[in-house]
């Protein structure tokens, strides 16, 4: 019996090379979070960066289109750009952040990765989705699942965000803090 295989049009769409490099740079990125890399973590990303956190609302089946705010329309959990997020990291490193001392555990799961379009010059838009857990302290504990939709650049061999939109599945954050990173 001969089996004769065609390219589906999922698999036209579907560039196993690129999947695999932004998989790989996905999961090095996990790593770094979790083992508290953050200053090689955010070297993942480009100088004029935005790392945005919108709140997400409550809204009925007709109005799903607009279950997340616009840029600028609300006020998001955060939207730093590269020196907010120096800030941050220094601020964390430096142990007066009490509300992260001693510092969390964290374990970041990512997967589902879905490369949205690439542009002529090698851009790529993706998004993934993730499952954060955290540890504080001897009983604190929280966890958050989601997704994130990146702008990566290609540079020197790898992988720049310019920009990340994280969008948690809850709408209200019960943890007493949200100093960690998605």
């Amino acid at each position: 019996m001969t089996v004769t295989t065609t390219k589906s049009t999922l698999d036209q769409l579907f560039d196993e090379t690129l999947w695999n490099s932004l998989n790989k740079f996905y999961i090095a990125e996990a790593w770094l979070l979790d083992e508290r890399k953050l200053r090689d973590w955010l070297d993942l990303f480009t100088e004029d960066m935005v790392y945005y956190m919108p709140r997400r609302k409550n809204v009925n089946r007709k109005e799903l289109a607009r279950e997340i705010p616009a840029r600028g329309t609300d006020l998001p959990f955060f939207e730093d750009n590269r020196t907010l997020m120096q800030v941050r990291i220094q601020r964390l490193e430096s142990g007066t952040a009490w509300a992260e001392e001693p510092p969390s555990r964290t374990r970041h799961l990512v997967g589902n990765l879905v490369v949205e379009k690439v542009e002529d010059d090698g851009t790529v838009h993706a998004k993934t989705a993730f499952v954060c857990h955290r540890s504080h302290g001897e009983t604190s504990t929280a966890l958050y699942s989601g997704y994130r939709v990146d702008i990566l650049h290609p540079v020197n061999g790898s992988w720049k965000i310019s920009d990340r939109t994280i969008v948690l599945d809850a709408n209200v954050i019960l943890d007493k803090n949200l100093a960690i990173f998605f």
